[in-house]
């Protein structure tokens, strides 16, 4: 809840007692473009990203603010988006219907897999924006938007001139290059300068220190790479929108993370919960458990039985912590809770790079 304790269940409970009077009064807000001082109260809670949780910098603020400022933030969006969702460049995945994570990961390493499946060399750059929604002046914002008047405007001019494969969610930033020639390196290191240029031009920063390359194929040169006048250190495993990308890409690095994961939430349900009851268990498993193990699964489906078997281990135990099953055979104890095995899940959502977890 944000600094107003109103809770959104509220609203959506008593919206036909509060509809009216909220469209009366962000008519009013919208026309006179004040905001209210409530509004712009936040309670603010840092958010783990990554690196060393010993430093700040490595933390998201996140702002709960005032309920009734989000529903007309959203219905804002909601008509700008309208109007610039044919604008907004095919490389964005976020911000745009039928696009998300999933799509962003899938369309991006399909080429850089066929391209490694062939014997050719790729590294791919990740790009650390510095606090892009903070900095962002809001003056370029508001001169862009009145240029194009709200029917052609967004950050996709960034794609400008790029020959290699850029691909963002939101902010989050990745290019991907082929360097098994002189002319494919350099171009790769072209295609940094319009990006250091961009930025420049748009008063935005990129965090150098965290922008990485990964170098990916048996014959990759590793070779160094330049943003600006700061060369990028390589990596041999970087996270992806939430997801472990290692250079083997084999996917056990983020096999082991999502175990370790769900294996302490379920730690937590068994120390917490006293019922052992599967009316009890398996919701909880199901909802707070399972997502740890299958969100993005068609992306990083794990290659090797040891992962197989690695993510299997935690719906064994979870089915094990079940009164009256815990002695019997795991495939016994599936049946007799109606849940398919992990694999099995895999193989259905896999046929389908859009299907549902």
């Amino acid at each position: 809840m944000g600094p107003n304790n109103t809770h959104p269940r509220v609203l959506r409970e008593q919206a036909d007692v509060v509809a009216r009077l909220l469209s009366t009064n962000f008519e009013k807000l919208w026309r006179s473009g004040n905001v209210p001082e409530d509004w712009k109260k936040a309670n603010v809670t840092p958010m783990y990203k990554k690196g060393l949780k010993e430093d700040p910098e490595n933390y998201r603020p996140i702002s709960l603010t005032s309920i009734p400022g989000k529903v007309m933030e959203q219905i804002l969006l909601g008509a700008i988006t309208s109007q610039m969702k044919h604008m907004i460049g095919k490389s964005q995945h976020r911000f745009t219907k039928g696009k998300l994570c999933l799509t962003n990961l899938i369309a991006f390493y399909d080429k850089v897999t066929c391209s490694v499946d062939v014997g050719q060399a790729v590294d791919i750059v990740y790009l650390d924006f510095s606090k892009a929604f903070d900095t962002i002046p809001h003056s370029l914002l508001l001169q862009k938007l009145m240029h194009y008047g709200l029917d052609k405007w967004s950050v996709c001019d960034l794609d400008d001139g790029i020959k290699c494969t850029l691909m963002k969610f939101a902010d989050d930033t990745k290019l991907s290059g082929e360097v098994d020639t002189s002319e494919g390196r350099a171009t790769l290191q072209e295609d940094l300068d319009r990006l250091e240029e961009w930025a420049n031009k748009n008063l935005m920063k990129f965090n150098k220190d965290k922008c990485k390359v990964l170098h990916l194929g048996k014959h990759d040169p590793g070779v160094q790479h330049r943003l600006g006048f700061t060369w990028l250190k390589s990596s041999s495993v970087e996270m992806d929108l939430w997801f472990l990308v290692d250079s083997k890409l084999n996917m056990s690095e983020q096999c082991a993370a999502v175990a370790k994961q769900a294996n302490r939430m379920l730690g937590c349900i068994n120390k917490g919960i006293t019922s052992r009851d599967d009316g009890v268990i398996i919701p909880l498993y199901s909802a707070l458990v399972r997502p740890y193990l299958e969100y993005c699964v068609q992306f990083w489906s794990p290659l090797h039985k040891k992962d197989v078997d690695r993510l299997e281990r935690v719906q064994r135990r979870a089915s094990r912590m079940i009164k009256g099953l815990g002695s019997l055979p795991y495939e016994e104890r599936l049946r007799e809770l109606g849940l398919f095995s992990l694999e099995k899940r895999r193989l259905r959502v896999t046929s389908s790079p859009h299907c549902s977890t």
